[in-house]
């Protein structure tokens, strides 16, 4: 089972990273999460989760304003081939969230490590980022410096690239 959003603010707790969180009603794009603008201060992520011939899968992590050359990523992350976006299935096994929900907070429940994540370097350059708590129901704001500790606790290399354009 994935973990839940309680379990993932328990692991934070335990790395001693303070996190703070705002509840808000379903959010499933970027344009849906823009009406917070004002509310939440930093850096807002889009998430993509993409996979490559081989099946090897990337969580790209980038600026909501982003834009990213999907016929080139797989030269800069390092994919085996040119990349497409992963199926549902794939996304709720490896990270344990849903469409609409897709969050760098989901490696916590990559317990194999199969999926490669690349945050954007100019999304990094926020003193603070913020995502979903493994639900789109809430938006938990986290210092850069803490995100990059967070991921490296779940076992993942934060391999920060410039991807956006």
């Amino acid at each position: 089972m994935p973990k839940t959003e309680a379990e993932l603010f328990a692991f934070l707790a335990e790395l001693g990273i303070a996190v703070s969180t705002k509840r808000h009603p379903p959010l499933y794009t970027v344009a849906d999460s823009q009406a917070l603008r004002g509310e939440i201060a930093g850096g807002h992520t889009k998430n993509l989760f993409l996979k490559d011939k081989k099946d090897n899968f990337f969580l790209v992590t980038v600026g909501e304003d982003a834009v990213v050359d999907l016929k080139q990523i797989h030269q800069l992350i390092g994919a085996a081939s040119r990349v497409s976006f992963g199926k549902p299935e794939m996304l709720m096994e490896l990270l344990g969230v849903s469409p609409g929900a897709v969050t760098v907070f989901g490696v916590i429940n990559d317990t194999a490590n199969r999926v490669k994540l690349v945050l954007d370097e100019d999304l990094m350059a926020h003193a603070v980022i913020n995502a979903h708590p493994l639900t789109n129901e809430a938006t938990t704001s986290i210092a850069a410096a803490d995100l990059v500790r967070f991921v490296e606790a779940t076992g993942h290399d934060a391999a920060i690239l410039k991807v956006s354009a």
